[in-house]
């Protein structure tokens, strides 16, 4: 049975594409002669169009699918990896360089990526991908970008614009032509561009045969006749394009009609809209409405009208409007967002509205580490993977600032978003950033230590959570609650990693106590939310899962389950589920030590079900380990091996196996070698590769299914 990967994640295409027969050949030839194809052209020329067209065409050649990892929302080279990473669903969270990741995951498998909008890190995305074209030889790599990589073995193909027709030409021939009426016909119902032959012509000949002019010309003919448009565009190109003394007068002619037709079209717009071309310039990828009025609206934009002017940007095809579940989103094109960047830059503008972006992005960070704990955790889960590129521009912001308290306060409250939505390594980059900067002593530093410490437990370094407590002890003031909770969590989280049942109890001991005579306080993020009422911590949830494991593990079964049904009930007070179904997980475990492999099961199923929804890759391989030891434990050897090799095709796209824990590990190899034994090896070995080589939602379909029930 081959191993089956998803089919990749292109995109549907939003509109036909016109044209590119010829190229689109050529792309498809290059992919099969090079391992590197390199598009290259002027912003607006269609590289990203075509490029993923010719992806398309090609996916059926790689079994491990045609992946797109959209680059232009990055700013930090670094963080390369990790981006490609995102677009494979990998969630790794060991200390392993994400490179050397990516390249076990891949190495078995042909598999496109589509590296798209390169240009601005040239540099990162050579060294990236000749890493990865030398450790994975089925790998092919189509990149866009405004220049070549420069890497060893790429093949550069220059996408040029549309044809136009010859001058003097009224025939509507051209794929200039084709692309003006389907766009124009979108825009006017009933366009006809023979009603007007010779301006039609003229428009795509002075557009020089740019898609993107030409898409943003269609669009004024909402409010103007083609030949007035074509009249207004030529005034404009006698102005500033045909003058050979101004500047990049020696560039093609094709790059001088996109900045005049966008200069042009700029000045088409109103004023405010305008200005808020400019002031969206600031963020990342997509946005919505209300951060939109956040980072842009004020006296001379006011909130009231924010709405109407993006849905006119939109209209002016200035935005692309992005339908979604909830509200409303939207986003710019990477050549029109330079061009506000220019405009805000000419209006003295950059850095109010790059702090203005930041503290949006702080203040939706500290809302979310509120109510995480709470019943809207999916939602606040959803919320902030929606706004994972503009949280990394504000965390660029605050840190380009080398202010360190608003770089340490994001990062550190991000604690939540890295831990819980499975950015650790991501998360603990830039925590070191922050934490390198020169800081006082207070709320801000604590709070990123602990932050920075949690992920290092989660990788499964205890040295470095053990080192973070003890910095976090020391910057914080003696009567700081909240860092005495942090600090016993981290010391708790060392000792259950190196599997020294001392050390957790003696950290968890008085935090334990004074949980169970009601006295602890603190809020999520101490003085950084400013007075929140949530008396319940991540910190103090890890320490009672951390002694719950101790005892469970030291044959104290009924206080272990006691300590679980302490944590069930502070999370049921709020309607928490991530911690609390870390706690059924626990309690599967500790049922188990009691000889009752059907509650085990119970719990198991229900903390899947529940890590599942969040997308918990951690906790979905915890629970999947654990449905297979009770299957063990119930005898249901054939279902061991099965879960047993789902379970390894989890923790392969995650990390370290059961997290290094001595006692997790030894009880998983215990099961392997019960299964082996009762089904012989080749009986194990099947069994176990249909777990490990299937559909994973098959599979965990089946890991929720009582033994007995029907086959997935």
């Amino acid at each position: 049975m081959s191993r089956q990967w998803p089919a990749g994640n292109l995109p549907s295409e939003p509109t036909s594409l016109v044209g590119r027969r010829a190229e689109l050949d050529e792309v498809r030839q290059a992919c099969g002669r090079s391992r590197l194809v390199t598009l290259t052209g002027v912003g607006g020329v269609g590289k990203s169009r075509l490029a993923l067209r010719a992806a398309a065409d090609l996916r059926p050649s790689f079994d491990g699918g045609a992946w797109l990892v959209e680059l232009a929302p990055l700013d930090d080279g670094a963080l390369l990896p990790h981006r490609i990473a995102e677009a494979l669903g990998l969630s790794d969270q060991t200390t392993r360089p994400m490179t050397q990741v990516l390249a076990d995951h891949l190495h078995d498998r042909d598999v496109l990526l589509v590296l798209d909008t390169c240009e601005h890190l040239a540099r990162a995305c050579s060294r990236t991908v000749t890493a990865l074209l030398d450790a994975v030889p089925g790998l092919r790599v189509l990149a866009t970008s405004r220049r070549p990589l420069e890497a060893p073995g790429e093949v550069v193909q220059a996408i040029e614009p549309l044809p136009v027709p010859p001058e003097g030409a009224t025939a509507l021939d051209g794929d200039a032509v084709r692309l003006l009426a389907e766009r124009a016909a979108d825009t006017v119902p009933g366009f006809e561009p023979a009603d007007d032959r010779e301006a039609v012509v003229r428009l795509c000949r002075r557009l020089e045969g740019i898609p993107l002019a030409i898409e943003l010309a269609a669009a004024r003919l909402r409010e103007l006749p083609v030949r007035h448009l074509v009249d207004r565009l030529d005034d404009r190109f006698a102005a500033l394009g045909d003058d050979p003394d101004a500047p990049h007068a020696a560039e093609p002619p094709w790059h001088r009609a996109l900045r005049t037709t966008v200069g042009w079209s700029h000045e088409l717009c109103e004023p405010a809209e305008r200005l808020l071309w400019a002031r969206l310039s600031v963020f990342s990828g997509d946005f919505d409405v209300e951060a939109v009025r956040a980072v842009c609206a004020d006296e001379r934009l006011p909130e009231a009208g924010v709405g109407l002017l993006l849905d006119t940007l939109a209209e002016e095809s200035i935005l692309m409007w992005l339908p979604t579940g909830g509200s409303e989103r939207y986003r710019m094109l990477d050549t029109l967002r330079e061009y506000g960047a220019g405009r805000l830059r000419d209006l003295g503008e950059e850095e109010l509205a790059r702090r203005r972006h930041r503290d949006h992005y702080l203040a939706l960070a500290r809302r979310g580490a509120d109510g995480w704990l709470g019943p809207d955790q999916s939602a606040w889960y959803d919320r902030m993977i929606g706004e994972h590129d503009n949280l990394r521009a504000a965390l660029e912001n605050a840190l380009a600032a080398k202010d360190p308290v608003p770089a340490l306060e994001l990062a550190g409250t991000l604690a939540f978003f890295w831990y819980g939505c499975g950015y650790v390594k991501e998360g603990r980059h830039y925590l070191g950033q922050a934490l390198s900067l020169d800081a006082t002593p207070g709320p801000a530093l604590v709070q990123a230590l602990w932050a920075d410490g949690l992920l290092a437990a989660t990788q499964g370094d205890a040295d470095s959570a053990e080192t973070r407590a003890a910095q976090c002890e020391a910057a914080a003031d003696g009567g700081d609650a909240y860092a005495r909770t942090c600090v016993t969590a981290l010391r708790a989280l060392a000792g259950a990693i190196r599997g020294d049942l001392t050390q957790v109890m003696a950290a968890s001991e008085a935090a334990y106590q004074a949980r169970r005579d009601g006295g602890l306080t603190g809020d999520l993020t101490g003085d950084l939310t400013g007075g929140l009422t949530n008396d319940l911590t991540i910190a103090e949830l890890v320490t009672l899962l951390c002694r719950a494991h101790a005892l469970t593990v030291g044959g104290r079964v009924g206080e272990a389950i006691a300590v679980l049904e302490d944590l069930r009930v502070l999370c049921d007070a709020r309607g928490e589920q991530s911690m609390r179904s870390h706690g059924d997980l626990m309690r599967g475990q500790a049922e188990l030590c009691s000889g009752r492999p059907d509650a085990a099961t119970a719990h198991g199923q229900a903390a899947l079900r529940t890590k599942w929804r969040l997308h918990d890759s951690f906790g979905i391989c915890l629970a999947v380990d654990l449905l297979a030891l009770a299957a063990g434990a119930a005898g249901q050897a054939l279902r061991v091996a099965r879960l047993l090799g789902l379970a390894q095709r989890l923790w392969s796209t995650h990390g370290q196996a059961q997290a290094g824990v001595p006692a997790w590990v030894a009880a998983r190899r215990a099961c392997e070698r019960q299964a082996r034994d009762a089904l012989g090896d080749d009986a194990y070995r099947v069994a176990y590769r249909t777990g490990f080589d299937g559909d994973i939602d098959a599979g965990i379909a089946y890991a929720l299914q009582p033994e007995g029930g029907p086959v997935v």
